[in-house]
């Protein structure tokens, strides 16, 4: 499996100030960053767009995982691109043309991701595994942080993680939602490699001391 990454959320960070919260997570250790994009179509919320990929691109040296959770991405992709996403990760169930969708990601010199929801079957992205840098799990429904993690999600990882040691076994697996101190230890044993962690990290205890109680406590699964 690929190596272990706690990639923190930028969903629950402070914006007044975003990029020394996103230094004080970069001095602590982390390596990735990830970006909800959000539409209020898609899913019940509005976030950011491209102009916030572009100032976190400014203010670290993070990896920039930016997940696309809006209607019909494949309209956005090449500004997302041009602000610098380096990995972009779509919906299954927001783009008609999912394969092409993958491959114009690719072609616009990005890593290429797809997402599912909890209510949606793995067999959508079985089809597509073999092209994907990443793979994304969602365990909660997507639209707003601080939610409690799912726990039939956990068998959806095993069984993906299966999928693509057969087909894949380079491409990361991801989860986004409830991951924390309780939950990390199931997520890694289930097989994902890439957490996302939001209200986890980014609270009043402290970033860098957030951040390493949780790459502590994934590592020690490992």
């Amino acid at each position: 499996m690929t190596k272990l990454q706690i990639a923190p959320s930028i969903l629950s960070a402070d914006f007044s100030r975003l990029g020394q919260d996103l230094q004080e997570a970069e001095a602590a250790g982390a390596s990735w960053v990830h970006i909800d994009v959000m539409d209020g179509q898609f899913v019940p919320n509005i976030t950011i767009g491209p102009l916030i990929v572009e100032a976190v691109k400014r203010s670290c040296n993070l990896y920039r995982d930016v997940h696309l959770m809006i209607d019909r991405p494949e309209r956005y992709i090449q500004d997302f691109v041009q602000a610098g996403a380096q990995n972009i990760t779509v919906h299954a169930e927001a783009t008609v043309h999912l394969h092409r969708t993958v491959h114009l990601i690719k072609e616009l010199g990005a890593q290429a991701g797809v997402a599912l929801n909890p209510g949606t079957s793995l067999e959508m992205i079985r089809p597509v595994l073999p092209d994907l840098d990443l793979a994304l799990i969602m365990t909660v429904n997507p639209g707003f942080g601080g939610q409690k993690f799912i726990p039939a999600s956990l068998e959806r990882i095993r069984i993906l993680r299966g999928w693509l040691d057969e087909v894949n076994p380079e491409c990361h697996l991801e989860v986004d939602g409830g991951v924390n101190l309780q939950t990390v230890e199931s997520v890694v044993r289930s097989g994902a490699n890439i957490l996302v962690a939001g209200s986890a990290v980014f609270n009043p205890s402290g970033i860098g001391r957030n951040f390493k109680a949780l790459t502590e406590a994934a590592c020690a699964c490992v």
